[in-house]
């Protein structure tokens, strides 16, 4: 079987930035996968699933009320290995087009308190598992150390 194009990324090089996955075409329609990684694969712990659900829970409900991205969002939520996202656009577009997004989505994140959006049971599958405190901590960390230095080595996949 041939890997898909994911397993093809050296994660070992890998570190935490906003990189272009793929881009799929339906008909003459570009769908731009984002990869949002917000740990070094292999170096650091990875993130805990509350943490990560609160996180999608708060991402999806920003980006489905956005006023320029809420029709052009097809998906948010985590990658299996818990290093960060995938963000799913309508459009043709590089990391560095949407790195204002981004930004702007883990603002939201990282000031948000209150009430989790879909965290009830009527609403969520998992509804227990949430952390906000760590979401806040988390979203604050790739504002920081990522999103507000990000250069060209962290907006393109490493060779």
């Amino acid at each position: 079987m041939e890997k898909i194009a994911s397993f093809t990324i050296d994660h070992i090089k890998l570190q935490p930035g906003v990189y272009v996955s793929r881009k799929d075409y339906i008909g003459a329609e570009v769908i731009t996968t984002f990869d949002l990684r917000m740990t070094s694969p292999n170096e650091e712990p990875v993130m805990n699933t509350a943490e990560m659900h609160t996180i999608e829970h708060l991402g999806a409900t920003f980006l489905r009320n956005h006023g320029e991205f809420a029709e052009k969002t097809i998906y948010f939520g985590p990658m299996g290995c818990r290093t960060g996202f995938y963000l799913l656009l309508a459009g043709d577009y590089s990391s560095a087009d949407i790195i204002p997004l981004v930004t702007e989505m883990f603002t939201f994140i990282r000031d948000f308190r209150g009430e989790v959006p879909g965290a009830s049971a009527k609403d969520c599958g998992n509804y227990l598992d949430m952390n906000l405190g760590m979401a806040n901590y988390l979203a604050a960390r790739y504002l920081s150390q990522t999103l507000t230095v990000i250069d060209e080595a962290h907006l393109v996949y490493p060779q």
